[in-house]
Order: C-alpha cells, then sequence, then structure tokens
C-alpha cells in the first residue's frame, strides 16, 4: 500500500483516483471546487483535502491530473512546499515538454522525481482501469511509480527523459487527428453516395483501413451522437501545443493544422464539448439531425 495524493478530479482523475483506493493505496485528493473532492471522498472511503500542500504531506506519490500548463503551475506552486525527499510526482496532465522539463528541475532541488505521464483512452478508459500512459523522467522513478499506476493503466511505457511523455502524447493527437478526419470523409463520401454506411464499414473494417476510431466511433458519428468523451476544446488545446512544439522543432505538420482549423469550425458550431469524432458535423450529420 501506497501514501498518494491525486490532485484534480475531472472525468478522467475522479475515477483514476479511485481505482487507486480499490488496489489498496491510502488516497487524499484535492480539487479546485471542493464539493467534488468531498463527493469523491464519500463514494470511495478516500479524504479530501482543503489545499494542494495538504493533499501532498506526507506522500509518497503525488498525482496530478489537470487542465493546461497555467494549471499545473499554479497547483506545483501552491503543493511544492509539502514536497520533500524520495517523493515521486506524477503530472497526467497533457501539458508541454517545457513544462515538464520545468518541474523536474524544481522537484530534484526537493529531492522528489517528476514523471510526465500524460494519458490517452478517454473517460471509458480512465473509468475502466484501462488507460494508456506516456512517460518521461528517470527510470529509477518510473520503476516505482509503475506499479501503482496499474490501478488504472493498461500499458505504461518510459519513452524518454524529461518531456518525452509529453511529446509522445502530441504524436498521439497528432496521428488521432488525421484517422478522425480520414473517417468522417469517407464516410459523408458513403453517404453522399447512397451507399449503406453499416455494410461499407462491414466491408472495409476487416482491411488495412481498420481503425480504434472506425470500430468505436462510426455508427454514433453516423447517427449523430457526439458525447462520448474527450471533448473538441481539450483536443484543440492538445493540437495547440503540437503545432508549438513543430513550429520551434522544424516538424512539418500540414494535416494536423488543417484539422485543427477544422475542429475550430465545430466550435463555431457551438460543439465545444461533443467529442473529436464530431468532425463528421462539418459534413454531415449533426447532432440535431438526430431522428
Amino acid at each position: 500500500m501506497a501514501r498518494t495524493a491525486f490532485l484534480g478530479l475531472g472525468v478522467m482523475g475522479y475515477p483514476m483516483a479511485g481505482h487507486l483506493v480499490r488496489a489498496g493505496h491510502k488516497v487524499r485528493v484535492w480539487n479546485r471546487s471542493p464539493e467534488k473532492a468531498k463527493r469523491w471522498a464519500e463514494d470511495y472511503k478516500g479524504e479530501a483535502t482543503e489545499t494542494p500542500a495538504d493533499a501532498v504531506f506526507g506522500a509518497e506519490f503525488v498525482f496530478l491530473c489537470l487542465g493546461d500548463d497555467p494549471d499545473v503551475r499554479a497547483v506545483y506552486d501552491a503543493l511544492e512546499p509539502s514536497l520533500g525527499g524520495g517523493m515521486v510526482v506524477v503530472d497526467h496532465t497533457t501539458a508541454s515538454a517545457g513544462l515538464a522539463r520545468e518541474l523536474a528541475d524544481r522537484a530534484a532541488q526537493k529531492g522528489a522525481t517528476f514523471i510526465d505521464a500524460p494519458i490517452s483512452g478517454g473517460q471509458a478508459g480512465a473509468e475502466k482501469g484501462q488507460l494508456t500512459i506516456m512517460c518521461g523522467g528517470e527510470a529509477a522513478a518510473f520503476t516505482q511509480a509503475e506499479p501503482v499506476m496499474k490501478a488504472y493503466g493498461k500499458r505504461m511505457t518510459l519513452i524518454g527523459e524529461s518531456g518525452a511523455g509529453q511529446l509522445a502524447k502530441s504524436v498521439n493527437q497528432i496521428c488521432i487527428a488525421g484517422i478522425v478526419q480520414g473517417l468522417a470523409e469517407g464516410m459523408h463520401f458513403a453517404q453522399e453516395a447512397g451507399l449503406d454506411v453499416a455494410k461499407v464499414i462491414e466491408a472495409i473494417s476487416g482491411g488495412a483501413a481498420q481503425s480504434w476510431q472506425m470500430e468505436n466511433r462510426w455508427e454514433t458519428m453516423r447517427d449523430g451522437h457526439y458525447d462520448h468523451g474527450f471533448a473538441v476544446d481539450w483536443m484543440r488545446k492538445d493540437l495547440r501545443i503540437a503545432l508549438d512544439t513543430a513550429r520551434a522543432n522544424g516538424a512539418s505538420l500540414p494535416v494536423t493544422a488543417t484539422v485543427d482549423q477544422y475542429y475550430a469550425d465545430i466550435q463555431a458550431m457551438g460543439g465545444n464539448r461533443w467529442d473529436t469524432s464530431s468532425l463528421l458535423a462539418r459534413m454531415g450529420r449533426k447532432p440535431e439531425d438526430r431522428k
């Protein structure tokens, strides 16, 4: 059993912290809205705290699952006074590699270690404890944290030094953006050609066109249902990080840049909280078109 702190109880963090309790770990939580932390404590018989420093005090492992760079920096500033030697801080937020390197340096000054560990798998993956975790940091710290992360992760990979986990998450989002747009275009083409989309998917899903997105989202896309987890607002944040990094390192991401603008169109349609498969709504079936 490990003494843990979990800061950030959004749609991902709430069930992740719960899996830690189920795995037998002692968990203190903090959330920006205290009511949610109290509700979590009632649901999982854990302990809600009033400040990040209170949650972290005496912990062996500190887990963060927040929104963006400014959120991570603000919470880290608040918890830092409670950091001590031997603690491992694991940041599951999708944030910038530069921030990860900065916080790794700050943790080292306290005798602690920092792992950037963005996650993939969406809300469903968090609820099922089946997340994929891409990590950057010291091998020894990863080895310490890996057994604890297994409470909610099915695959944990140490990619490289600090920042490598965040860079790998950008790769993940770049790939997803292109795949979802390709699926949306294919389905739109099928609809405009008067084809039975279900039969088309049945025919092509066993070949090279198959993808997780096709398998799990084609039917809801066809029906105009876009309430399945990871929101467009968050995807645009992730793509902004990827595109900013690409401008700095010289990588060419023309498809990613285009799809990012398509997601901007979705936001303009009022789809900020629709999931990422809503790219089809630009061309075809929208939520208001449901029968």
